[in-house]
């Protein structure tokens, strides 16, 4: 038990100020107990944290990935053309941009592999082509006007919509592949040392290379969660969607350095951003987005500086030695 604290000390940190804060905002706002206004925040945090989960992967190996935004607007871009244009079947659009995304990310992770160049350089360039590229396929937001398309966003189980039931099963996949399957050993095992792993005898490039397709994954999936949400696919979406992403799996207790974190914490990180957006624009009436990323960036700070601490004092538990 001892040994289990250490080793997910940052993920239960970021739990118990997540409590905190929803403590404090229940006891300042009347109703925010309620279920509907969890539901809300669950659903509008959803297309983040599903490219937050596929972030997840690539920190905790070790890497960053700038394309995220760029590649979530790319689909749903890529969706509303093959809706409203060439008459596929959302699913079958859905399907179509799954695969260039997983395909993109894959080739991003082969070239960080195969040149050694940094994976902030290799995204970056990434994320320049990928949002470039939206444009050339359609100039403007294109409006999904299809019964089917209409049929699968209005669904829900229960009282959860379908873009918080997607977010919610994105986050149990993802923990249970970084946390019960040998890729997921292997990925915390290439950000705790690269070296290390390789003298191990792990796969290093194929680990990379799906690190980023995994990332690639998820971004695209979010941006088919996108129009369910919006009913539009629109490349000027997700600007700046990346950096949120990199603030969700921080704030929820993921290394930038890698080698530590879990998918959980990056739910947490999720929830704890998306708490706060509601509590300054919904309760507070503050509809500007200043306010809002004061607050992100001075929880960010925070949570880096208590990693910083946590590392120095106790740097073999933290990564499982």
């Amino acid at each position: 038990m001892k040994n289990y604290l250490r080793k997910h000390v940052t993920v239960l940190a970021s739990a118990g100020v997540y409590l905190a804060l929803y403590a404090l905002a229940a006891a300042r706002y009347d109703g925010f107990l309620s279920g509907a206004v969890f539901t809300n925040f669950l659903s509008g945090s959803a297309v983040l944290g599903i490219v937050a989960v596929g972030m997840t992967f690539v920190i905790l190996s070790g890497g960053i990935d700038l394309s995220v935004g760029a590649m979530m607007s790319f689909s749903s871009v890529i969706i509303g053309v093959l809706i409203m244009n060439m008459h596929l079947h959302p699913l079958a659009a859905i399907a179509v941009s799954l695969a260039c995304g997983t395909a993109m990310g894959a080739v991003m992770g082969l070239v960080i592999h195969m040149t050694g160049i940094k994976p902030f350089i290799v995204t970056l360039a990434g994320m320049f082509f990928v949002r470039g590229l939206a444009f050339l396929i359609h100039l403007e937001s294109v409006a999904i006007v299809d019964a089917r398309h209409t049929a699968l966003a209005s669904a829900r189980l229960g009282p959860l919509p379908m873009t918080a039931i997607l977010f919610l099963a994105m986050v149990v996949i993802g923990w249970y592949v970084t946390a019960q399957t040998r890729f997921g050993r292997n990925v915390y095992a290439l950000g705790g040392s690269e070296e290390a792993a390789l003298l191990m005898g792990l796969p290093i490039k194929s680990t990379k290379v799906a690190v980023y397709a995994v990332s690639g994954f998820c971004a695209s999936f979010a941006g088919a969660v996108l129009t369910l949400y919006l009913s539009s696919g629109n490349h000027q979406e997700g600007v700046g969607m990346e950096l949120d992403a990199i603030a969700a799996v921080v704030v929820g207790g993921t290394l930038l350095a890698g080698g530590v974190g879990s998918v959980i914490g990056t739910l947490i990180g999720v929830l704890m951003l998306g708490l706060i957006l509601t509590c300054i624009t919904t309760y507070e009436g503050m509809m500007s987005s200043g306010m809002t990323r004061v607050a992100i960036g001075l929880l960010l700070l925070a949570f880096v500086l208590m990693q910083k601490l946590l590392t120095r004092r106790l740097p073999g538990e933290l990564h499982g030695t």
